[in-house]
């Protein structure tokens, strides 16, 4: 057996002063202290003192790097500064929008445990799908001063005339790689325009892709520039292993597994809704907590199982990465990536869910003969130095096919149906061939 790669995801020492040589005042020190967090995370140092002087931010963070309270905390200062009467109508100033429900609240209750112990009259508010519309119109009677939402119901009760954006001072775009993918550009095109033009702007993404660095640029004015790496260090936050196993015997092996290991949460990964139901419920049959997360469930279902999961009510989730956005658990002991991510970038997503807060964990790649391929560009891309294994009981006979890997790294991991994105490209290739123009691939 080949010794595990070890990852963590910071690049340099905390500040020894703290957050108050920031900028922060003694309030929101203190505040920061009660959850636990003593000392700022580099991406913190870095961005605090950017965002309370003002300026646009563009910051690369990976997963567990302290992001959310990187804006989350200056944030609050800027409102604390100028706040309203107890009963006075919010403006809202501050607008944080996400690709996620999940991530939505996750923001939302860090803001809002920050705010527990202070005296302040500060208002959070949520705008999710999956919830009322007309429990939102009546929450936002009253105002809000920051809003946390999703582009599409942020959008649904800015047209409904329920929620002004005119006062915004600072808009926050979490996540902005995801919001710029198939589904969410659009309405993020149609936000952005309706938004004031004279604004504070930070853009959190997890890669610079070309189309984040675009929107950077159309929107953004002299921003400071942050990029914290998840780099190799001697710290065992993360064990990374990668195991070679027949694409039928992989429930099997998850099973014997959680079995044997001492994992209390474990997060399993997986392509589709589909399979997040289908593997769940073996597991489930097989006398394991195992339970389903995706998205078509309801947002009450999915906080339900989150604090299940937190709780240690349930010892498995299996879930989809869109599903999995905002899922915070401090004491996860394992991620299992049942089936590959699809991009390369969410490997590291996936990844950094374990081994927080100080905490050890271990991440585990069932690598089917299908997906080795894959599996080698996602290595190749991160710099893994990790071994194939293999578990005795589990040798694997199915033989990898011969077949190339698509260039952009889209191995068919989510099936053997190429995808809109994948027949877009297809079509793109074939059209520069031929030197005709390009088909939408719809």
């Amino acid at each position: 057996m080949s010794q595990p790669s070890r990852a963590g995801v910071t690049t340099e020492t905390p500040n020894p002063q703290g957050f108050r040589a920031l900028g922060l005042n003694a309030t929101l020190v203190q505040a920061a202290q009660s959850l636990g967090v003593e000392r700022p995370t580099p991406v913190q140092q870095q961005a605090i003192p950017a965002v309370l002087a003002g300026r646009d931010v563009l910051a690369q963070a990976p997963t567990g790097s302290g992001k959310t309270l990187a804006y989350v905390l200056p944030g609050l200062q800027a409102l604390m500064a100028q706040e309203a009467p107890p009963q006075a109508r919010r403006v809202t100033r501050w607008l944080v929008v996400v690709p996620t429900r999940d991530l939505a609240d996750q923001v939302s209750a860090t803001a809002i445990e920050v705010l527990k112990p202070l005296r302040a009259h500060v208002r959070v508010v949520t705008l999710t799908g999956g919830t009322s519309v007309n429990r939102d119109q009546v929450t936002l009677r009253a105002g809000a001063d920051m809003v946390v939402a999703t582009p599409g119901r942020l959008l649904d009760l800015m047209k409904q005339r329920a929620l002004s954006l005119d006062g915004l001072t600072c808009l926050v775009l979490d996540e902005a790689d995801r919001l710029l993918e198939t589904g969410f550009a659009a309405e993020l095109s149609a936000l952005m325009s309706q938004l004031p033009a004279a604004r504070q702007t930070l853009l959190w993404s997890a890669t610079f892709s070309p189309a984040v660095l675009a929107l950077a640029a159309t929107h953004q004015r002299d921003a400071q520039r942050i990029e914290i790496k998840a780099v190799d260090t001697d710290l065992p936050d993360i064990e990374q292993r990668a195991v070679a196993v027949d694409e039928g015997r992989r429930t099997a092996l998850l099973k014997a597994w959680v079995g044997s290991e001492p994992w209390k949460r474990v997060l399993v990964f997986v392509a589709t809704k589909y399979a997040s139901i289908h593997v769940s419920d073996k597991l489930y049959r097989a006398g394991i907590n195992a339970t389903a997360f995706h998205g078509d469930m309801a947002q009450s279902t999915r906080q339900d199982v989150l604090r299940e999961f937190k709780a240690a009510h349930w010892q498995v989730v299996v879930t989809t990465d869109l599903a999995a956005r905002g899922i915070d658990v401090s004491q996860l002991d394992a991620v299992i990536n049942f089936d590959l991510p699809r991009s390369t970038t969410d490997y590291v997503h996936r990844i950094g869910r374990t081994g927080r807060a100080g905490q050890q964990g271990v991440a585990i790649s069932m690598v089917t003969a299908g997906q080795r391929a894959h599996w080698r560009l996602i290595a190749r891309r991160h710099a893994l130095d990790i071994e194939l294994e293999e578990v005795p009981g589990f040798e694997p006979r199915d033989p990898e096919p011969e077949r190339p890997l698509d260039p952009e790294g889209h191995g068919g991991i989510k099936g053997k149906r190429p995808s809109k994105k994948d027949k877009a490209r297809a079509a793109q290739a074939a059209s520069a061939q031929k030197g005709g123009p390009a088909g939408d691939g719809t």
